[in-house]
């Protein structure tokens, strides 16, 4: 009992509880609004939705481990210690999925420092700043007809597909090819030179085969 007694004593000496749950609230509320952010106007190709569930257990997790060894050393050297065995391997596919990653992480080290308001200001303003650059880079690409493009087919192989494309559109590059049992799904970085070209393109595909699926996504953000 007294043992249990010493540690209560000294976790309220090292951790204010009162400002580690504000911290905890306002490290949950930025990293929710960090996630909605990078859903609605993120430009990754990827699974936005996905990606951005890790926001704020990341976030969380930051403040708590900086919440936890910030008042004491031997706990800081411990973590130092534990990080250099620990190797993290996460599959950043694009620049702006590791932006996103720092900002979460940015989130959790400021709230478990006890600088909530500061968290609070910082991405008052870097949000913007992105949303801005995000307009700016939309209003200014040269190339506005950059398309993923996304093709389920039963009856052409991936060398007959990609020829068709070839001739049809400027640009074809091919990115991603699986082959399944109910036919082949691939996926093309294109460039259209304008909508009529496109519709054509999808015509002639569905009048070779009637059941063939085509998924169309704008990205005006890709240069080709």
């Amino acid at each position: 009992m007294l043992k249990f007694e010493e540690y209560l004593a000294d976790f309220s000496n090292t951790v204010q509880v009162a400002d580690f749950i504000i911290g905890l609230l306002v490290a949950a509320l930025l990293s929710l609004l960090l996630k909605y952010f990078y859903i609605r106007y993120g430009t990754s190709i990827s699974n936005r939705e996905k990606f951005a569930a890790n926001f704020v257990p990341l976030a969380l997790t930051t403040m708590l481990v900086i919440s936890v060894v910030q008042a004491s050393i031997a706990l800081s050297l411990g973590l130092v210690g534990a990080l250099s065995i620990v190797r993290f391997r996460a599959a950043i596919k694009e620049p702006e999925e590791l932006t996103y990653l720092f900002l979460s992480i940015a989130i959790g080290l400021v709230a478990g420092a006890n600088k909530p308001l500061l968290a609070v200001l910082a991405l008052a303003i870097i949000l913007p700043l992105i949303y801005l650059n995000r307009v700016f880079r939309s209003k200014t690409s040269a190339d506005k007809g950059a398309l993923f493009l996304n093709i389920r087919t039963k009856k052409f192989d991936l060398t007959q597909l990609s020829a068709f494309l070839a001739e049809e559109l400027s640009y074809v590059q091919l990115k991603r090819v699986d082959d399944r049992k109910d036919g082949l799904f691939a996926s093309f970085l294109a460039r259209a030179d304008d909508p009529n070209q496109l519709s054509k393109l999808m015509a002639q595909l569905r009048k070779e085969e009637q059941e063939i699926e085509i998924s169309v996504v704008e990205q005006p953000s890709l240069v080709l």
